[in-house]
């Protein structure tokens, strides 16, 4: 039995809130259950120095946790005066996860930073992030169609992300903390809305995973992003 009683092929109740910041030219709160990322999406008119007059754009993102998103005040990592390894390897996961469905030559010279702030933390914040983000990024996307800043449609096609795992000799999906500080094998998926795989990640923690449990694994994600493609198609109506 799961700690949250969930089906082993169950997932966490998903929202997505669009529109969560005045200012900013997309945004949406995503909840992975207890998981609660704020995502903005910031459009601007310049590119990486090794970028420019090369007629194409750019999708970057950072990534962050609030001192207080887990059950521990965790120190603000600008207070620490650098990224530790983790952030730095999450946020560049979640740019190249976006990346892979923009069509970066129709986005012109402009870059779309995709910030993902952490409010509360239960596991699968990456995987929350990258799904969340796709919808900010649609919304600024929408907005700069809106003022005819783009002669084409830049985004491809949906992205969203999940995590699988083998909890007590059983593959799961979308973990939450309690299992995936118990998790005998972890993994994270990122998926178009086409099926292809961008990324996955995947350790096994205790003893190695057999190659009919990596199967398992995948099939209970596509499953999962299938039904996060849905919720988002849903979203942005």
């Amino acid at each position: 039995m799961r700690p949250s009683k969930r089906a082993p092929d169950e997932m966490r109740p998903v929202s997505f809130e669009r529109g969560m910041l005045r200012h900013a030219e997309g945004s949406c709160l995503v909840k992975f259950g207890d998981t609660h990322v704020l995502v903005t999406a910031t459009l601007e008119d310049r590119v990486p120095p090794w970028l420019k007059g090369q007629g194409r754009g750019w999708v970057t993102a950072e990534y962050g946790m609030l001192p207080r998103a887990t059950h521990e005040r965790t120190r603000r990592e600008s207070s620490a005066g650098k990224q530790s390894g983790r952030t730095l390897e999450i946020q560049r996961l979640i740019g190249r996860s976006l990346r892979t469905v923009v069509d970066l030559q129709a986005l012109g010279e402009r870059q779309i930073t995709l910030d993902c702030d952490v409010i509360q933390a239960d596991g699968g914040t990456r995987t929350a992030s990258i799904t969340g983000a796709w919808i900010a990024l649609y919304d600024c996307i929408e907005w700069m169609k809106k003022r005819a800043m783009v002669k084409k449609d830049p985004l491809k096609d949906h992205v969203a992300a999940i995590s699988c795992g083998i909890y007590q000799g059983t593959p799961v999906l979308d973990l939450d903390y309690a299992e995936d500080s118990e998790a005998e094998t972890d993994m994270n998926f990122v998926m178009t809305g086409s099926h292809g795989i961008i990324e996955l990640q995947g350790t096994a923690e205790k003893k190695p995973f057999s190659d009919d449990e990596l199967t398992q694994l995948i099939s209970l994600a596509r499953k999962g992003v299938e039904k996060l493609i849905s919720l988002q198609k849903i979203a942005v109506g």
